[in-house]
């Protein structure tokens, strides 16, 4: 059976889909943006502010269901510049300990809102 995950302290799905749902021992959340849950807008228009908002926004689904970035074991990141990836993966590292989630990183051509980055991850239930 699958339950929908929903927090206030992240932003609200943009469209018909739920911040994460969880089945069994997964949890699978949706791809986050760098907005600010209180008051919809990106914190920035840096890659660094707005991937750092990004893991405010995941830590907050994550601990609506109890758990914590040491439980993602997955996750998949868009960018919407490959030349960015090294300012994402810096604020990205500093997040995630050994061992690492596995991960695919992608440039696209263009995210939601315009977004410079957005990141979904699998976390599992211990």
């Amino acid at each position: 059976m699958k339950q929908a995950i929903s927090t206030n302290n992240a932003p609200a799905a943009i469209g018909p889909y739920s911040q994460a749902i969880r089945t069994g021992n997964m949890v699978f959340l949706s791809g986050q943006l760098g907005i600010n849950p209180e008051n919809g807008e990106f914190v920035s228009e840096s890659v660094t502010e707005q991937t750092e908002q990004v893991f405010q926004n995941m830590k907050a689904v994550l601990k609506a269901v109890g758990l914590s970035l040491a439980h993602v074991v997955k996750t998949t990141v868009f960018l919407a510049d490959i030349s960015d990836f090294a300012a994402m993966n810096e604020v990205y590292a500093r997040h995630f300990e050994n061992p690492y989630p596995a991960r695919s990183a992608f440039a696209v051509k263009t995210l939601p809102k315009n977004a410079l980055v957005e990141i979904e991850a699998i976390a599992e239930i211990i």
